[in-house]
């Protein structure tokens, strides 16, 4: 039986690693959603977050962009990842990780039995940069509270940060990610109490394929403190 578990663990492991030989151009439609019943507190509290940020004056960012990317996935869930910023797909469509990042970061949740259904998606940044750029710190801060306010309403028990930016934003810019992830902090969000991950963003992982093998192990220590708080 132990010898048949750890098959399945190595066949999720490698269809992970190997997952950047395969992938294609095209954009996930992600249009047709599912319709999450959520409070009505809760989905006001959403709806005035993003009307809030839709309608912030002097945003260069806001406007040379076609649409605003405010999330994806489960408002409900106990789940929450956080990117950098929107691609050009993303920009497209209005909703996160849907190009070629989304893809594999649709396969990473899968390895550790999870998917936008179960997780709620969002970016420190609602809208594009320019020739996809990092956000400046400029900008950063100029999102920051929103991301909080989001954080805080959503409420989740795990939190995860994709990459440095993400990681900067939220936990500081004195801390680098090759030292930060792989730990759990605590942090708080208004009356949100949550366990905080910092692993490696998907694009940077399309570029570096040989640190999945660390992002695997990110993985699995989200799926186990999963499994630990009953998610």
């Amino acid at each position: 039986m132990l010898k048949k578990n750890n098959s399945i663990k190595l066949l999720k492991y490698y269809k992970f690693i190997n997952y950047n030989l395969i992938y294609n151009n095209k954009a996930i439609n992600r249009f047709k959603k599912d319709n999450f019943e959520i409070s009505e507190d809760k989905a006001k509290s959403l709806e005035t977050l993003k009307n809030s940020i839709i309608n912030q004056k002097n945003c260069d960012l806001k406007n040379q962009a076609k649409n605003i990317v405010f999330s994806d996935g489960n408002p409900k869930s106990k789940i929450m990842l956080i990117g950098e910023a929107p691609g050009a797909n993303e920009d497209q469509e209005g909703l996160p990780f849907v190009g070629r990042a989304g893809q594999l970061l649709d396969k990473m949740l899968l390895a550790i039995g999870l998917d936008r259904k179960k997780v709620y998606i969002s970016n420190i940044v609602n809208y594009r940069p320019p020739e996809n750029r990092r956000p400046n710190p400029k900008e950063v801060e100029r999102y920051l509270p929103f991301i909080t306010k989001h954080i805080e309403i959503i409420n989740p028990k795990i939190l995860v940060l994709l990459g440095s930016t993400a990681m900067n934003a939220i936990i500081g810019n004195d801390v680098v990610i090759s030292k930060m992830r792989g730990q759990w902090i605590e942090k708080k969000f208004g009356n949100c109490k949550t366990s905080v991950l910092v692993t490696f963003h998907p694009a940077f992982l399309m570029r570096q394929p040989a640190q999945k093998k660390m992002a695997w192990i990110d993985l699995k220590m989200i799926r186990d403190k999963k499994n630990k708080l009953k998610i």
